[in-house]
C-alpha cells in the first residue's frame, strides 16, 4: 500500500477520467499511458490514485487522472466521495482538472449520460469517450455520435478501449483544446442541482436520437431467470464452487508432480558435488527444501485463479453478491460486502481495500474484520501439503475427490466463522444508515482468453516474487537460526535440536502441546507470521535439517506423514482456518481503520479463535483414535 501524500503538480493540463463501474475508465487510461503511471493514495485517506502521462503529437504531455468509478455526484463511499471532491477542487492537496474526460458505456446510455449531464453542471470542460461501441454494434445498438455530441454540447468519440479502437481520435481532441474549452467559472461548493431531473433529460434527449427502445439483452434475461433464481442460483453457486475445490486436485497432480521431481533432481545434482559443510547445507536444506516446498503448490494456486477470473470475466460475481445478500443480511451485512470477502480468497489486503465502496461504515467494520477468514491463496500451500499427506487419494461418488472435499471444507469452515463473528460484531458496533443493495448486473460474455492468461501471468508473477523475496529471506533466517550453534561433542540428536530454533520451538511446544503441535510445528509457526506460507517452507527446512542420510532428499510429504498423527495434522487446519499469520493484513487494517483498535482485536480473536478450533479439533480426533 502507497502512503498518502500531498501532491506536487508540474506544468501542464490534467485531464481527469469519470465514469461508472465497469464503463472501461482504467482500460483507456492503460491504453492512453501505457506505463507512464505513479500509484499513490488521496492525501488523508487510503484510497488509491493513478495519475498517468499522455505523448501527444505536438509534444505535449498531459496528465491524466484516473479518478474511482462513480454512478452519481451525490457521493454515497470514499471512492464516490474523492471523485466529487477532485471535480469539485476541494481535494485536499489536487489540482482541479483542466478537462474532464466522461467514459460512458455505449451498452448503458442512460446511466452513463446521466452522469455526464451531472459533470457539465459543475462548469468543467468535458468529452466523452462512447467506449464498448463493439458491443453496442453487435446488440443492434446504433449510435449518431455527431447526433449525440450535439445533443449534450460536447465533443464525443467511439472508443473500444481493450482493443485500442478510438484512441487516436481522442488524442487528436486533447490537441485542439479550442474544441472543448469552456470559459472560466468559478468551481461549485457543491454539485448544483437540475432544473429538470437527469433521468428526465436524459429519457428525452433518447428518444430524439431514436435510442430510447434499445433491445433488451434476452440471452442475458433467459440465463438470469436460471441464476438468480432464489433455489436454483444457490445450489448452482455451490456446485460452481465445489468443482472449483475438486479441480485444485485433480488438474494439478501433473504439474505438481513434475515441480516435485525437478526440486528432487536438483538438491541431488547440488548437493553431489558440494563438499559437506554448512555452505551444502545452505543451500541443499535452507534454499532448495524451503522454497521448493512452496513454489510446488503453484499450479493450485493459478488453477483456483482460473476459476475466479473465468467468473469475474463472464459476468457472474456480481449475481452472485445478489444471491448471498439474503445470506448476508442474516448476519447484518449485505450483498455489497460479497466482492471485498471475494478479494480476500486471493488475498485480504486488497480484499480489506475494496471494502471502501460500502458506504454504511459498520458494514465496512465489519466487512475488514471477517475478510483474514476468507481462505487466501497463501494457506492453500499449507492446506495441499496436509491434505495431500494425510488425506487418501480415493473417490467418494461419483468423480468426486475425498481430497477436494477436505478442501471445500476447509474453505466453507473460514465462510461460517465469519459470518458467526460478523452476527456477534454486529451487537457491538453501531449501526449506521441501511442501505438496500443495489449492484449493476453486466450482460454475460465470453471471457477474454488474453484478460484471463494476463490475470494468470500476473498471480503468478506476484506468488515467485513473494517466494524470491520474504519467503527467500525467512528461510535463510531460519536455517541460520535452525544451524547455531554447534551440537556439542558426542550429540546424538539431529544438529537442530540444539540450535537456536531447536530451543525456540521447544520452548514454545509447552504452550501448543495441548492442541498437538510438536517443536517442529511451533517453529515453523515462527516466521509463519509474516506470511502463512512461509510455515511450508519453514517445515521443509526444518525437516531437512532433521533428517539423515537418504532421508534429506525425501520430499516432505512423507516426512511429515510419518512424523505426525492425524489428530495433529487436523489440529494444523483447524488452525490455518482462523489464525491471523499475515503481519502485512493487520498493517493494512491498521491503515484502514485509523488506528491500532481494530487491528488487535482482530489478532486477538482471531488467535483465540484459532487456538480453541485446534483444541477441539485435537481432543475430538484423539477420541477417536487419530492420535
Amino acid at each position: 500500500m502507497n502512503e498518502a501524500v500531498v501532491h506536487v503538480h508540474p506544468a501542464g493540463r490534467l485531464a481527469a477520467l469519470v465514469g461508472n463501474p465497469n464503463a472501461g475508465k482504467t482500460a483507456l487510461f492503460n491504453r492512453l499511458t501505457g506505463s507512464n503511471q505513479k500509484v499513490a493514495n488521496y492525501a488523508g485517506v487510503t484510497i488509491e490514485r493513478k495519475e498517468g502521462r499522455l505523448a501527444l503529437a505536438s509534444g505535449k504531455t498531459v496528465r491524466v487522472l484516473d479518478l474511482p468509478g462513480t454512478y452519481s455526484l451525490h457521493p454515497r463511499s470514499p471512492d464516490e466521495r474523492i471523485t466529487c471532491e477532485v471535480l469539485l477542487g476541494q481535494a485536499q492537496g489536487e489540482k482541479r482538472p483542466d478537462l474532464v474526460v466522461c467514459v460512458v458505456d455505449a451498452t448503458n446510455l442512460r446511466r452513463g449520460l446521466r452522469l455526464v449531464l451531472g459533470v457539465k453542471r459543475m462548469g468543467l470542460p468535458c468529452v466523452v469517450a462512447l467506449n464498448m461501441a463493439d458491443l453496442a454494434t453487435s446488440r443492434g445498438i446504433r449510435i449518431d455520435a455527431q447526433a449525440l455530441a450535439r445533443e449534450l454540447g460536447v465533443p464525443v468519440v467511439t472508443t473500444v478501449a481493450v482493443q485500442g479502437d478510438g484512441d487516436a481520435a481522442l488524442r487528436d481532441l486533447l490537441e485542439r483544446p479550442q474544441s472543448w474549452q469552456r470559459p472560466d467559472a468559478p468551481a461549485p461548493t457543491s454539485p448544483p442541482a437540475a432544473d429538470v431531473p437527469d433521468h428526465m433529460t436524459v429519457r428525452a434527449m433518447l428518444q430524439r436520437l431514436g435510442l430510447d427502445e434499445l433491445a433488451p439483452h434476452l440471452t442475458s434475461d433467459r440465463i438470469d431467470r436460471v441464476v438468480l433464481h432464489p433455489v436454483a442460483g444457490p445450489l448452482l453457486l455451490a456446485l460452481l464452487l465445489f468443482l472449483m475445490f475438486q479441480a485444485v486436485f485433480a488438474w494439478a497432480e501433473a504439474p505438481m508432480a513434475w515441480i516435485e521431481a525437478g526440486t528432487a533432481w536438483l538438491a541431488a545434482t547440488v548437493g553431489g558435488w558440494m563438499p559437506d559443510g554448512y555452505l551444502k547445507s545452505f543451500v541443499v536444506d535452507g534454499l532448495i527444501a524451503g522454497v521448493g516446498g512452496v513454489v510446488v503448490f503453484l499450479p493450485q494456486i493459478l488453477i483456483l485463479f482460473f476459476f475466479i477470473l473465468v467468473l469475474e470475466e463472464s459476468g457472474y460475481l456480481p449475481r452472485a453478491a445478489f444471491l448471498l445478500d439474503r445470506i448476508m443480511g442474516g448476519v447484518g451485512l449485505s450483498g455489497r460486502s460479497f466482492i471485498p470477502l471475494l478479494s480476500s480468497f486471493a488475498c485480504a489486503i486488497p480484499g480489506i481495500m475494496a471494502t471502501r465502496t460500502i458506504a454504511n461504515p459498520r458494514d465496512r467494520l465489519v466487512t475488514i474484520m471477517i475478510a483474514p477468514m476468507m481462505t487466501c491463496s497463501a494457506r492453500l500451500p499449507v492446506y495441499a501439503l496436509l491434505i495431500g499427506a494425510f488425506i487418501p487419494r480415493r473417490e467418494v461418488g461419483p468423480g468426486f475427490e475425498l481430497q477436494g472435499l477436505v478442501l471445500f471444507a476447509l474453505y466453507l469452515a473460514g465462510i461460517i466463522g465469519s459470518l458467526a463473528v460478523a452476527w456477534v460484531l454486529k451487537r457491538f458496533t453501531s449501526h449506521g444508515q441501511v442501505r438496500p443493495l443495489m449492484m449493476e448486473l453486466p450482460t454475460y460474455h465470453w471471457p477474454r482468453a488474453r484478460n484471463v492468461g494476463l490475470g494468470l501471468w500476473q498471480r503468478a508473477l506476484i506468488f515467485l516474487n513473494r517466494v524470491g523475496g520474504i519467503i527467500l529471506v525467512l528461510t535463510i533466517a531460519l536455517w541460520f537460526l535452525a544451524s547455531v550453534p554447534a551440537p556439542p561433542v558426542g550429540a546424538t540428536q539431529p544438529a537442530i535440536e540444539y540450535s537456536l530454533a531447536g530451543m525456540l520451538g521447544k520452548g514454545l511446544a509447552v504452550l501448543l502441546e495441548p492442541i498437538g503441535f510438536n517443536w517442529q510445528i511451533s517453529i515453523a509457526l515462527v516466521p509463519g507470521m509474516a506470511a502463512r506460507e512461509v510455515a511450508v517452507s519453514a517445515l521443509g527446512t526444518v525437516y531437512a535439517l532433521s533428517a539423515s542420510g537418504d532421508d534429506t532428499a525425501k520430499a516432505l510429504m512423507p516426512l511429515i506423514a510419518q512424523s505426525w498423527s492425524l489428530a495433529t495434522a487436523l489440529s494444523l487446519l483447524a488452525w490455518y482456518v482462523f489464525a491471523p499469520q499475515c503481519l502485512a493484513t493487520l498493517a493494512t487494517v491498521k491503515r484502514e481503520t485509523g488506528g491500532w483498535r481494530w487491528p488487535l482485536v482482530m489478532a486477538g480473536y482471531l488467535f483465540a479463535l484459532a487456538y480453541t478450533a485446534s483444541f477441539v479439533t485435537y481432543r475430538v480426533a484423539s477420541a477417536l483414535g487419530w492420535g
